[in-house]
């Protein structure tokens, strides 16, 4: 199941991504900055989500 998010607000330590489509799987998914920054700033996240 692949995932994509769009960045929706920062705050003072994270960042807030929304994620897209019609049906919500996650909904938010909240960043701590450091690993945005290590990620390059990105608007948009691709998130994979696989059965273990």
């Amino acid at each position: 199941m692949e995932l994509t998010f769009k960045k929706d607000k920062e705050t003072k330590n994270t960042v807030r991504y929304a994620e897209q489509g019609d049906e919500p799987v996650v909904g938010t998914l909240y960043l701590q900055k450091s690993a945005v920054e290590k990620l390059g700033n990105p608007d948009t996240l691709k998130v994979t989500i696989d059965a273990a």
